[in-house]
């Protein structure tokens, strides 16, 4: 039968006690009681709640069936050795359910039946009894032993049929039975000196049980008094912590004869208690002390009972019990039982969240028993009671990359003195939830490539940090967007989205790209996924890989030398000509500086290092040459050094009339030296004349109208300006512009010609430079305003060609 007791109020709420009663030695699977139906649980929710039993003793002897929600006999039950000889037997355990959390106290009376028959611890016992003993004498025997309780145990005793002995029945102060022999008429030795008997012990079970020994008196003569107790029970409380060797009690005993008859010995009786006790225990057969052999354990054994006997030297005996109860210390710490415990929890998890079902306890009773349990760290955690259970559970937002694990030291500390406590220690993993972005270390990052680099090379590594972890920490990088306004950026660049490693897919031109700018963005794996982005800058370092390009003179000219006149009477230092030359690179590969490669005769000219300018040295003397072929040589700064060549021609002369004698005597001191330098010269006078007469056709039919002609200035004059050769790097076309405008006028009479540039302020006069007599050859005059370098040197050189021609003619 089962009952709801009414409800107990505890510091952690309401819980709930339910009483069954039960007989010992059910058989196995046998139903004791529905459980669920007496909690008010749904059967179906049993398994979900995870409904169990919580008990360091019931455990092995109940079970819940979670189909059905029946409470059943999982092990044979015998009262006598849970609670030994004690009024009442209980078993309590705790039914525990979660989710809401609720524990019930379930408390099991175990009822006695009689499945034990009574029995003597000697089967056998041997009396002495004086001859001259009176009748009515009694003789106390051994109790027999019946481990049930209540009328299952010993209840009645029955002596076989004699003529001289009879039996009755004491109750001690405990209410025990002990039997007595009672002799009836006068003993003679003579005539009979030994009587067998037989003891029968019964209990008052259903059916009825019993036990029996064997009595053999032996009638002897003399003593005539048995020892005598104070009393026949005496008690002795000890704490469980006594010394070893203590005294527990001091006896005594009486014995009205004299002699050896007085002489009382004293030792413990072979009973079924004391034969585990004795170990412990000790007696002094003459000083009548009880000692202590043996530490006591109160959680062990709370109680014992000692028999002891007191036999003088006539054989008479006494018998007294010495009950000892065993006090309880504070000598167990609290014990810790983890269950439920979770080996991990998301670092996303609410507070409240249960984490493990803590249960504490303490072997000790009364106040050594009462524990308190608490927390050693600072942790976001803490402990809510239940009863002997704690739960630990979040207080507060946790954070895996702060904290990945926690180390929680619970305590607990019972209320004895000195109090005495516990550590257990649990790991708690916290496992990882999306929340951090892929971080860069910074904002920006600035790569220095070389152009003219290897296509497929590695240019620069860009690595970001996600504190998460696995899937949660997985980065994969992309080119997200480009800010430089080149097209096809994918052409130019691609990342490998494992490492962030960079790599050029084609080489870079510094003339055509300085800077690269784009936005590469680091994605985790997580779900959602979250990303970060960063800007790189990539700078092209320029390399040497253009040579310097010549402007002036123009290298358009097809490989003709450009032709300078040089006044004969030009002062040292004077300005020739200037090579102008520019270089596409920058910085050091774009530093130009001017040599000469090649020079007829090195004491006349000199050209600047840095300018480009080309300056006469000395005084010209009669005996000089009359043109002098430079080559000059533009090497950059660069490694390895690019470099450009030109040739000039430089014609020594104040005019063309003085030049056109020189030339002529000098071809024909060449015409004499080799047949080859004739045919040579006779070949290009043939084809002058064909072109002269083509260009005579032209100049006539254009003059046929006459123009004014521009005077001549000085030949020395400055033809350009002194101009960094750096400055022309701004102009892609490759032409000089000067803020000049160039005249250039040919007269075709040998005897009259000359030409010269016209000064920036304007057209100036000329004087008569061509006589009446030769206006029949006519005269050409171009006059061009703002012609390039190249255009102006090209127009000189044909001109002067066309000269020495008509001259030879």
């Amino acid at each position: 039968m089962d009952k709801m007791e009414p409800p107990i109020q505890g510091c952690a709420g309401i819980r709930w006690q339910i009483h069954y009663s039960i007989v010992e030695e059910m058989r196995k699977d046998s139903v004791i009681a529905n459980i669920a139906d007496d909690l008010g649980l749904d059967i179906k929710q049993l398994s979900s709640r995870k409904l169990r039993i919580v008990s360091r003793s019931a455990e092995r002897y109940f079970y819940v069936n979670l189909d059905n929600g029946n409470l059943y006999i999982k092990d044979r039950i015998d009262r006598e050795t849970l609670c030994g000889s004690e009024a009442s037997c209980f078993l309590t355990f705790d039914a525990v359910v979660e989710n809401p959390f609720k524990n019930f106290n379930i408390k099991l009376d175990i009822q006695d039946i009689n499945d034990n028959a009574p029995q003597f611890y000697q089967n056998k016992i041997t009396l002495e009894i004086v001859e001259l003993t009176s009748p009515g004498a009694r003789f106390a025997l051994q109790s027999a032993e019946d481990p049930d309780i209540g009328s299952n145990s010993v209840q009645t005793y029955k002596l076989s049929d004699n003529q001289y002995f009879t039996l009755t029945e004491n109750i001690r102060t405990d209410g025990s039975k002990y039997p007595e022999l009672v002799l009836e008429k006068p003993l003679d030795r003579e005539t009979q000196d030994t009587h067998e008997l037989i003891l029968t012990a019964l209990d008052g079970g259903n059916p009825i049980r019993s036990g029996t020994k064997s009595l053999k008196i032996i009638v002897i003569d003399g003593n005539d008094n048995a020892p005598l107790f104070a009393q026949d029970m005496y008690t002795v409380n000890l704490k469980e912590n006594i010394p070893v060797n203590s005294t527990v009690i001091t006896l005594n005993a009486s014995d009205n004869d004299e002699g050896i008859n007085a002489q009382i010995t004293y030792s413990f009786m072979k009973t079924s208690g004391n034969i585990h006790h004795t170990g412990i225990f000790s007696i002094n057969p003459n000083t009548f002390e009880i000692k202590i052999n043996g530490n006591l354990d109160f959680e062990v054994t709370k109680n014992y009972e000692l028999s002891v006997q007191a036999k003088d030297g006539g054989g008479l005996v006494a018998h007294c019990k010495v009950l000892v109860q065993v006090i309880d210390v504070n000598d167990n710490a609290p014990e810790i039982s983890i269950t439920s415990l979770s080996s991990s929890i998301p670092e996303d998890s609410a507070p409240g969240t249960m984490i493990a079902l803590i249960e504490i306890h303490d072997q000790d009773s009364g106040d050594n028993a009462d524990v308190d349990c608490q927390i050693l760290e600072d942790v976001p955690f803490k402990l809510l009671s239940s009863n002997t259970y704690y739960r630990l559970v979040l207080s507060a937002a946790i954070d895996r990359e702060k904290t990945s694990s926690y180390n929680i030291s619970v305590i607990a500390t019972d209320r004895g003195s000195p109090p005495l406590s516990s550590t257990r220690v649990l790991t708690l993993d916290i496992s990882d939830f999306n929340d951090n972005p892929p971080i860069f270390a910074k904002s920006t990052y600035v790569s220095y490539v070389p152009e003219n680099n290897l296509p497929g090379a590695s240019i620069f590594s860009i690595q970001a940090s996600d504190p998460d972890t696995g899937d949660n920490a997985k980065i994969i990088y992309s080119i997200s967007n480009t800010i430089t306004e080149t097209p096809s950026m994918t052409s130019y660049l691609s990342i490998n989205i494992e490492t962030g490693v960079l790599y050029a897919q084609r080489s870079f031109d510094y003339e055509q790209n300085k800077e690269l700018i784009i936005e590469v963005t680091a994605s985790d794996n997580g779900s959602p996924s979250l990303r970060s982005n960063v800007t790189l800058f990539i700078h092209i370092v320029d390399q040497n890989d253009n040579a310097p390009k010549i402007l002036y003179p123009s290298p358009d000219t097809g490989g003709s030398a450009v032709f300078e006149m040089v006044p004969f009477v030009s002062e040292p230092g004077s300005l020739i000509t200037k090579v102008v030359a520019v270089d596409a690179d920058s910085g050091h590969n774009s530093w130009l500086s001017y040599h000469f490669i090649q020079l007829s005769d090195l004491n006349h000219f000199v050209i600047s290092e840095h300018t480009g300018e080309i300056r006469t040295s000395r005084i010209f003397q009669e005996k000089d040459m009359l043109n002098y072929r430079i080559l000059v040589m533009v090497k950059d700064n660069g490694h390895p050094t690019l470099s450009a060549t030109t040739t000039l021609s430089l014609i020594i002369a104040d005019d063309f009339q003085q030049v056109v004698p020189k030339l002529s005597n000098k071809l024909k001191d060449d015409e004499t030296q080799s047949n080859l330098q004739f045919y040579l010269v006779v070949g290009l006078a043939l084809i002058s004349l064909l072109f002269i007469i083509t260009v005579m056709v032209a100049i006539i039919s254009k003059c046929k109208q006459p123009k004014p002609l521009p005077a001549f200035s000085s030949l020395t004059t400055n033809l350009y300006p002194p101009i960094d050769p750096r400055t022309f790097s701004m102009y892609s076309d490759g032409s000089l512009p000067l803020p000049y405008s160039y005249n250039m006028c040919v007269a075709l009479d040998p005897a009259e010609g000359d030409f010269t540039y016209m000064n920036p302020s304007g057209n100036v006069p000329v004087e008569n430079l061509i006589d009446a007599d030769n206006t029949e050859q006519g005269t050409e005059c171009l006059t061009e305003a703002s012609l390039s370098t190249e255009q102006l040197t090209l127009k000189l050189s044909t001109c002067y060609q066309s000269y020495l021609s008509i001259r030879r003619i």
